[in-house]
């Protein structure tokens, strides 16, 4: 039935990736494991003891002179416990191992890539290339990718590239770090995980995974073919639209990231501060 088709949860392309199938094929083995004989038990149960059966008043009768069996209350309790115990031993250090904002270990050189979720398309900005894309993102084959996410003028957005990793909000006046690594060259989808909005079927990008030669390719003939990404040229940019065509700039001026964050956090910082201030000038007034 899925033969021959992508389903990106049995298709890792990524460290993340791969790590998570691994624990949902674990997980879901063991949760097989307990639960077919608490199944077959409760069939085998009703079966017995169904109305029609011939020897259902023999096997139903009362004996209350009997007296509780021990091995059958250990047996009732002591397997759930295990089981619990089993689970939380396996899923409590892989949940730390996989938290999406633990850099992940490797011999190659880290790289950052600053994302925007806007209404309704992506912007990525690479800080050490000094360009930007809009609804598309290259990333060199086995290189640790540091996603930092944010969002202007937009409502909460998650950030999802399913061949990859796992998915992790973008919100205004908050910046969240999503680690991956991709290990398998390629053209990938990402997507907003969850409805935002009018434009949350077409707020889509692409991922695509090359060689560390054809992204240096990639960011050289951006930085020298691709326009500025300026003041006139974000205001106009982070408008709402609907599926937005992939776009490249060649270079964005230093703070623009910052000052995205920055604009909706300081916002933030003064409602927090009128609330905590509020009941103390009324006190005072009182007084």
């Amino acid at each position: 039935m899925i033969r021959g088709q992508n389903v990106t949860l049995f298709n890792p392309q990524g460290y993340i990736a791969d790590q998570q199938h691994r624990l949902f094929v674990l997980i879901g083995g063991l949760l097989l494991l307990t639960a077919t004989p608490v199944v077959l038990l409760l069939y085998f149960t009703a079966w017995k003891y169904r109305e029609t059966s011939s020897n259902t008043a023999a096997h139903a009768a009362a004996h209350p002179e009997r007296a509780p069996s021990q091995l059958f209350g250990y047996i009732t309790w002591g397997f759930p416990i295990l089981c619990l115990v089993l689970f939380v031993s396996i899923l409590w250090p892989a949940t730390h191992k996989l938290e999406p904002r633990k850099a992940i270990a490797s011999g190659v050189k880290p790289m950052t890539i600053q994302v925007v979720a806007m209404r309704w398309k992506w912007l990525f900005l690479y800080p050490d290339q000094k360009i930007a894309s809009v609804n598309y993102v290259q990333i060199p084959k086995d290189t640790p990718v540091k996603f930092e996410l944010t969002a202007d003028d937009a409502p909460m957005s998650s950030f999802w590239i399913p061949n990859l990793g796992g998915q992790l909000y973008a919100m205004t006046g908050h910046v969240n770090r999503l680690n991956l690594v991709p290990n398998k060259l390629g053209l990938y989808d990402g997507r907003s995980a969850e409805i935002n909005g009018a434009g949350f079927s077409g707020m889509t990008f692409k991922a695509n995974v090359t060689t560390a030669a054809d992204f240096d390719k990639w960011t050289l003939s951006a930085r020298q073919s691709s326009p500025m990404l300026d003041s006139a040229t974000y205001a106009n940019l982070v408008k709402p639209s609907q599926d937005s065509p992939v776009l490249y700039y060649g270079d964005y001026q230093s703070d623009l990231y910052s000052n995205i964050a920055a604009k909706y956090m300081s916002s933030h910082m003064s409602h927090t501060a009128e609330a905590v201030t509020t009941p103390n000038a009324e006190h005072e007034a009182h007084e």
